[in-house]
């Protein structure tokens, strides 16, 4: 059987609960298709948490994974009734790194590594296992579905030399994009591995001091400096003003920005902010996995740029990756690009991870392009449409603009918010003929109530930045734009 034609056949009514988003054996996102399965995922109903085939890699283990780590708690002689847990990474190192942060937040648990088919598992008992599920989410640092394939003998190695040479050119492809030299680029396994990498620089460079996130959070670009390093700090009012009493009162080791934010796609004043840290011997760490460096420029002014390969890049929605860039511009260049005394990441992107990023990213200018152009046009439509209340879109960000390349656009991503609130969106997503589940950057277009499914937990919260939880993200694919509208306005009309 072929794979389903998400853009043609896309993921949208009741019966495709669960179904993987690509359809493929690596998807990493999943069909949440109406708002009532949203609340029963973000509610850990086993009903629907058991017609789940596949899972963003971050926030659960992929089938494969889940296999492997059940291995390993079998060979270990610990039933799943037990409340053990366990967590394959790719390198010795990354999972030693998960088994110290469980001994620091947890002293009376237990937990250890134990190598299953040539995988090192962090197995954890029930009093550390909630700390070993935060560094799991949070650093993006855990073991691929590939490298599980590979180690339960479902996969073959990939041949080496492929490896090398899909690395070399993925490489060289980045360094294109940013007009950087190869060597200032590394790859991870994730995005949030890249900004793990980050800020083990900053941790060597500044030990001990917070970060100072500035701008509504991606929660976890938050989370992993606070929870996982010395802690971070948000600051949502950008104003010259309140930016400098904020360094001056918590001298953090780095700034952290999102180029743009997640979801309302607004962007600091980043040749700005740059100016008040470097004044103060402040590095800024950037995030521009929605803006995209074919669309924008961020390293003249940020020191460190970090984004996640996953979305738009990759555009397949079926590998996990990430990268960093150090600026050629930055003062700390030759500490962080030439230094041997640079920290090493505790893990690199998995060769066979590294080839299909290579054969995703082949097209990547062009796609991206598309990309920015059906976002805009679908962002102008429901802006004219009567029962959108607002629409969120960089295009509206002159902040942005003034980042934008000359041949740049804005981006694959959009939200909307609803004159008629809560329930009238809750209708809306409903009949949306569109994939509905988390992620963004692929080629079909992707839906999802992203505040619900970001920030459950806290919605109050979230609505005191300004954030409502009724809106809709809209990732937005190559689908024929007439006819992709065509789907919103006979939703909207629902």
């Amino acid at each position: 059987m072929s794979p389903r034609n998400l853009l043609e056949d896309p993921c949208w009514q009741g019966h495709d609960l669960g179904h993987p988003l690509p359809d493929a054996t690596h998807a990493v996102s999943v069909a949440l298709p109406r708002w009532s399965d949203v609340i029963a995922y973000e509610e850990n109903e086993p009903s629907c948490r058991a017609a789940l085939r596949a899972v963003y890699p971050r926030f659960g283990l992929h089938p494969l994974v889940r296999e492997l780590a059940d291995l390993a708690l079998k060979e270990s002689g610990l039933a799943p009734s037990t409340g053990y847990s366990c967590w394959p990474y790719p390198t010795e190192a990354a999972a030693e790194a998960a088994g110290n942060h469980c001994q620091r937040q947890a002293l009376d648990g237990f937990s250890a590594i134990r190598t299953v088919r040539g995988l090192p598992c962090l197995v954890a008992d029930p009093i550390r296992t909630m700390a070993a599920k935060a560094f799991w989410q949070h650093t993006g640092l855990g073991a691929s579905s590939r490298l599980a394939a590979i180690a339960l003998g479902k996969e073959a190695s990939p041949d080496t030399a492929i490896a090398k040479s899909a690395l070399s050119t993925v490489i060289q492809r980045l360094a294109g994009i940013y007009g950087c030299a190869e060597d200032a680029i590394s790859l991870h396994p994730s995005g949030m591995a890249a900004l793990h990498s980050a800020l083990q620089r900053i941790a060597v460079l500044h030990p001990g001091r917070p970060v100072l996130q500035i701008g509504f959070p991606y929660v976890d670009v938050l989370k992993l400096p606070q929870v996982v390093f010395s802690g971070a700090e948000l600051l949502l009012d950008d104003t010259p003003a309140q930016v400098q009493t904020a360094l001056d009162r918590l001298q953090p080791g780095a700034i952290v920005v999102e180029l743009p934010s997640n979801p309302l796609l607004r962007c600091v004043n980043l040749p700005e902010i740059a100016a008040l840290a470097h004044e103060r011997g402040i590095p800024v760490i950037a995030d521009d996995t929605i803006g995209s460096g074919l669309n924008i420029n961020a390293l003249p002014h940020a020191d460190l740029v970090f984004s996640s390969l996953t979305k738009s890049f990759a555009g397949r929605g079926d590998v996990m990756a990430g990268s960093l860039v150090i600026s050629p511009f930055s003062p700390w260049w030759e500490t962080w690009a030439r230094s041997t005394a640079s920290p090493q990441a505790v893990a690199d992107l998995a060769d066979a991870d590294a080839i299909a990023l290579e054969q995703g990213s082949c097209d990547v200018a062009e796609r991206v392009a598309k990309l920015n152009a059906n976002t805009q046009s679908l962002a102008i439509r429901l802006q004219e449409h009567p029962a959108v209340a607002q629409v969120f879109h960089p295009g509206r960000c002159e902040r942005f603009n003034r980042l934008r390349r000359s041949d740049g656009g804005h981006g694959c991503l959009l939200s909307f918010a609803l004159k008629a609130g809560a329930e009238k969106a809750a209708r809306v997503y409903d009949a949306l003929q569109v994939c509905k589940g988390p992620s963004l950057g692929t080629a079909f277009t992707l839906v999802c109530p992203y505040v619900l499914l970001a920030h459950y937990g806290e919605l109050p919260w979230a609505e005191t930045c300004g954030v409502p939880s009724h809106l809709l993200r809209v990732s937005v694919g190559l689908e024929d734009h007439d006819q992709l509208w065509s789907r919103f306005d006979r939703a909207l009309s629902a």
